[in-house]
């Protein structure tokens, strides 16, 4: 029997709907259910979002949501909701408000009584995870890193010892210089990059930061870049280097006392040890 879409009445309320990361085939049944049922879909590009549709044959209502527009938008969104409308919310690709608009609209809505219904389905962070080879059963995504390198290397100092795989965004960009980051900071941690996930090119570079920085040199990566960090082997013996390289940033946010603390705790090694170091 062939599986049809169900255009129905939808309880009044916001469904985050999620779309496909790159082929079109990674949708549900109840997300295209949805999307032809809502009275208005909220996209974060509407252009995008109505190649998407028209690729599934839907034609629903359009309205841009997006990061710019969240103050002229939100409250009227909540309106026609009250009024009894199903709202659907996409992002351009994946899971709403996983690194896209969302939040504030969710948090509105739940504020209102209004209440929330996730379709769930694709999530680039997610598909990495299960790709990797790295242990799921503890993990922390935490998105972009930041672009500039002394907070980038504060992030990933600050989580150097998490003892859980740690999922970040990446350009293409600045791949190359996080890397040369973690391969300080991190060194112990295996590192996979999963690289245009379910597209014709999708790649899954694994090994240390060192090993996969030099595959990157050797062929620089294009597309969109999810990358990951396993957890760190805690009978590894911190050498000095790398106990500046982890003061470094620390010190500039924390302060020479509380960046050696820190440090002593992940390395295991004596606080007046590490704080001599840092005033070196």
């Amino acid at each position: 029997m062939a599986l049809q879409i169900h255009v129905g009445t939808l309880a009044p309320g916001l469904y985050p709907v999620a779309t496909p990361i790159g082929n079109l085939r990674d949708i549900t049944l109840r997300a295209l259910d949805v999307l032809s049922s809502a009275d208005l879909v909220l996209a974060e590009d509407t252009r995008r979002a109505r190649i998407l549709l028209t690729a599934y044959g839907l034609k629903p209502k359009l309205d841009a949501y997006h990061d710019h527009n969240v103050a002229e938008k939100l409250p009227g969104v909540i309106k026609k909701i009250k009024s009894g409308q199903a709202v659907a919310l996409i992002s351009d690709a994946g899971t709403p408000l996983i690194n896209d608009p969302g939040y504030k609209l969710t948090r509105a809505c739940i504020e209102e009584d209004i209440p929330v219904i996730a379709i769930p389905g694709a999530s680039a962070p997610l598909a990495a995870l299960v790709s990797s080879g790295l242990p799921p059963d503890r993990f922390l995504y935490l998105g972009f890193l930041p672009p500039k390198q002394a907070a980038r290397r504060g992030v990933l100092a600050r989580t150097s010892d998490v003892p859980a795989t740690l999922i970040f965004f990446e350009t293409a960009r600045r791949i190359e210089r996080t890397l040369s980051d973690m391969a300080d900071i991190m060194p112990e941690r295996q590192i996979v990059i999963a690289r245009e996930l379910t597209k014709k090119y999708e790649e899954i570079l694994r090994g240390s930061a060192d090993t996969v920085l030099a595959r990157v040199k050797q062929t620089p990566l294009r597309g969109e870049i999810v990358l990951l960090a396993g957890p760190p082997d805690t009978t590894t013996v911190w050498s000095e280097a790398r106990i500046r390289a982890e003061l470094a940033p620390l010190i500039k946010t924390e302060g020479v006392k509380q960046a050696a603390n820190l440090v002593a705790k992940r390395a295991g090694v004596k606080k007046r040890e590490v704080y001599q170091i840092a005033l070196q």
